[in-house]
């Protein structure tokens, strides 16, 4: 009877051997033949829609689910039906060896179940998505991304239940895949990326300025409460250089009023400056500030002072740098000849946008803003219309930025603005007429960008529909 046992026993053996071994063997064939598709294969060569993108979910696909952590992933795998293949969720690190071992589950699923190709779709998780993504396209790893308000929204489909976590959220990710209900991510490169890197380091800078700005400012309305109409402008060269040494009534009444010409002639500062020194003497001579721990608040100043200075001279250099790269981009002068759009904010808007190749329409780009028009209605009910406010901020207020600028600079601009909130039939608010304004500007960028056109203020005016009698005065 043992002899029996035994005999079975190493039947079932050499079986699993040998099913592992032709597994192993489909999991090699299936990596040779791993075809990764990205945005510039689907969106550029054409519109990517819904119908498009259940297309390319496949029969022959193994649809993997992502939930992306800064540390850990948790993954799931479901068929084109929505039937689980894999029995729980699979963690791996944000690493090489968690991607490898990711790569050889994902592999071994696919075998088991007589798939050719694997797609990864992905929550995306602020920056930590972005080696995971890179790496699995570089892999033969299709990768698309779904909104993460999709995920929050669909939770209770799954299993009638609020539960959020990342086991569930893997599976629910891997179903708006199988719906087609996702996007082609899109990582810049080269050009694009060196641009997006300079803006987004530019916007940090500011940052760290504003605050530091901030700072001085509680230090100086402690100490010396008069100083906005002693100094003027805070940051302005002649202050700064000031605050550097005297920035309290006591040190400016011991400086003298040729004390504080001579710190300003010794900076080599020009301007009509020096002409303030007697009156900012006269706010030092008659300020409130307290004087209890001034010695330790001064060198808090001048600290903020130097840091302010140090920051203005490294924006300098990365915005240098940003307008070199912006005029590498075919067309970026004939944007420049719009009054009001110079390099600065010309440089954002494209850091933002991206590379233009992608976009059939631009209404595309104005959806990527979160400046396309949404409203809540049904039946008689009209819901007020007003921006969706999703998508990048940044390229919101970018746009919003040169709208502003061109309404203050551009005659043609000046007009249309007027135009908006002037006419007769459903005036605009000015905020309304600006946002107006900026989705006008997008599509005149996209226009020159996409084809090379020059930018022609009166084609652009033509959008004002004229009474007859305004024609005559306009004549």
């Amino acid at each position: 009877m043992n002899v029996k046992c035994t005999k079975k026993k190493n039947q079932v053996v050499k079986v699993n051997i040998f099913e592992q071994q032709e597994l192993l063997k489909k999991a090699e064939v299936i990596k040779a033949n791993l075809s990764a598709s990205t945005w510039r294969e689907l969106e550029a060569q054409g519109k990517f829609d819904k119908n498009a993108k259940l297309s390319f979910i496949s029969d022959d696909m193994l649809i993997l689910g992502c939930d992306v952590g800064s540390e850990t992933h948790y993954v799931r795998a479901i068929d084109t039906r929505g039937r689980e293949l894999s029995k729980s969720a699979f963690s791996f690190s944000n690493n090489s060896e968690g991607f490898h071992s990711a790569k050889e589950w994902a592999l071994e699923l696919a075998a088991k179940n007589d798939k050719s190709q694997i797609v990864l779709g992905l929550e995306p998780t602020g920056h930590y998505w972005f080696c995971l993504a890179t790496w699995m396209v570089s892999n033969g790893i299709s990768v698309v991304q779904v909104n993460p308000y999709a995920v929050k929204q669909t939770k209770e489909v799954e299993d009638n239940s609020q539960l959020k976590d990342d086991t569930k959220d893997p599976k629910l990710i891997a179903n708006l895949v199988k719906d087609g209900n996702f996007g082609m991510p899109y990582l810049p490169e080269k050009l694009y990326a060196e641009l997006r890197r300079l803006s987004m380091f530019r916007d940090q800078l500011n940052e760290d300025r504003i605050r530091s700005l901030n700072r001085l400012h509680r230090e100086m309305k402690i100490y010396f409460p008069e100083y906005k109409e002693a100094l003027g402008k805070v940051d302005g060269a002649f202050s700064l250089e000031l605050l550097k040494q005297a920035p309290f009534p006591d040190d400016l009444r011991a400086l003298g009023e040729a004390g504080i010409r001579q710190i300003w002639h010794e900076a080599k500062l020009r301007g009509r400056g020096y002409s303030r020194a007697g009156e900012i003497l006269e706010y030092a001579e008659t300020s409130v500030g307290i004087r209890e721990g001034a010695d330790a608040a001064k060198t808090a100043v001048k600290w903020f002072v130097e840091k302010i200075l140090e920051l203005d001279a490294e924006l300098a250099a990365v915005e240098k740098q940003l307008a070199q790269k912006c005029l590498e981009i075919p067309h970026t002068g004939n944007i420049l000849e719009i009054s009001g759009i110079g390099e600065n904010t010309l440089s954002g808007i494209l850091a933002e946008m991206g590379d233009i190749s992608r976009f059939d329409d631009v209404k595309e780009i104005q959806k990527l803003s979160g400046l396309g028009l949404v409203a809540c209605s049904s039946g008689k009910h009209k819901g007020e219309t007003k921006i969706s406010h999703r998508g990048r901020k940044r390229l919101r207020y970018w746009l919003f930025q040169a709208a502003k600028s061109v309404v203050a600079h551009a005659e043609e601009f000046k007009e249309l603005h007027a135009y908006y909130t002037t006419r007769a039939d459903n005036p605009l608010k000015k905020m309304q007429s600006l946002i107006v304004i900026a989705c006008k500007l997008l599509r005149i960028i996209f226009a020159i960008l996409k084809n090379g056109t020059v930018y022609d203020p009166q084609k652009m005016l033509k959008d004002i529909r004229r009474t007859q009698k305004q024609e005559v005065i306009a004549a």
